[in-house]
């Protein structure tokens, strides 16, 4: 048996050392990112993650979820997350700041902050903790084969020739909580005293509470659902798939939010999350989200096609000053509220 030199040892040694070496590095180019399902996870894909992937080499790994899943995650993982980078709904992002898992947005790390609008930057004092990367609003969805007519109202959902067939959000929706406070303006509830609107939303028939946009989508794809709230995302996604579905604005009017990007404290692959926030941040990818999911840009001077503009959430001339958005500090400080008294006395008594 031949006997290694010390110089023979000493260079394997050294090469199994570069091997591991490298073996970890590239175990090491990947980042999880926490974002929604169905089309607006194919669109992030597109828009975000795969540009991203071609400039740094990096691989981007979903971590597929709604925000309350989500938010619910990072706080298990507090301390020593997996999660790098997270896209939660606005309101949900509030809570996620205050629960103390989220780390500030470095300008210099992060340069192309500097091209999101004011609106669109979440800040805790000096320091941002979100961005946004567009926005979206809940307007009415239908089957123009059972609904002919475009709905008026929102009180519409209540005529009994839907009984059975109506989707709208659950609490547990980033949606849901706000939607309790939109349908008090339109049945002009007192919001000190939301006891007669739980009266009249346990009355509503419905097919279901959905917990995500995605169920919702299922819902009004496959016909358990005719009429009911959705997002423009959702309902535009439908209507371009050929299937009939209209998408309406009631005179009550429809109410917006935004999804929003945030870099998770204590994120394993800090710079390259950071670098995947900046690649989000791009006129080029805000043109990509409007395109694919009629977000309305959150980014300044981007430019899109007259059929993308009046997809979205403010129609081909508007801006994000024509939204009707919530203060989120508002709807959370109730949201344990309301979600107990619907637990209670909406959805119970189906």
């Amino acid at each position: 048996m031949a006997t290694l030199t010390r110089s023979a040892v000493r260079a394997a040694l050294l090469g199994a050392g570069l091997l591991a070496a490298s073996q970890a590095l590239a175990q090491q180019q990947k980042i999880i990112v926490a974002w929604y399902g169905g089309n607006w996870g194919d669109a992030f894909r597109t828009c975000v993650a795969d540009p991203y992937t071609k400039a740094t080499g990096v691989a981007v790994v979903p971590e597929v979820g709604t925000s309350t899943t989500t938010l619910a995650k990072l706080q298990q993982q507090k301390g020593a997350p997996t999660i790098d980078v997270a896209w939660m709904d606005g309101g949900i992002s509030e809570l996620a700041a205050e629960a103390g898992v989220l780390d500030a947005l470095d300008p210099a790390a992060i340069p192309n902050l500097k091209n999101v609008i004011d609106q669109g930057v979440y800040r805790n004092g000096d320091a941002a903790y979100a961005v946004s990367s567009g926005y979206y609003s809940l307007g009415i969805a239908y089957n123009t084969k059972d609904v002919p007519q475009p709905p008026a109202s929102w009180k519409d959902l209540w005529k009994p020739e839907y009984a059975g067939a109506v989707a709208i959000p659950s609490p547990a929706n980033s949606s849901g909580v706000t939607f309790v406070f939109f349908l008090a303006r339109v049945f002009s509830v007192d919001p000190s005293n939301l006891a007669p609107l739980y009266a009249k939303l346990a009355s509503l028939d419905t097919a279901l509470f959905f917990d995500s946009s995605g169920a919702a989508t299922n819902a009004y794809q496959s016909g358990e659902a005719i009429i009911g709230a959705h997002f423009n995302v959702g309902a535009w996604d439908l209507i371009d798939k050929g299937l009939p579905i209209g998408f309406a604005v009631p005179k009550e009017g429809a109410w917006a939010t935004d999804a929003r990007l945030h870099l998770v404290k204590g994120a394993p692959n800090k710079a390259a999350a950071q670098k995947f926030i900046d690649t989000a941040l791009t006129q080029d990818a805000a043109a990509c989200l409007a395109a694919r999911l009629y977000l309305g840009p959150a980014i300044k001077d981007v430019q899109v096609p007259k059929d993308v503009a009046r997809k979205l959430p403010w129609g081909a001339d508007g801006s994000v000053k024509n939204l009707s958005l919530f203060d989120w500090n508002i709807i959370n400080s109730r949201r344990a509220e309301v979600t107990d008294a619907w637990n209670r006395q909406v959805a119970r008594k189906r």
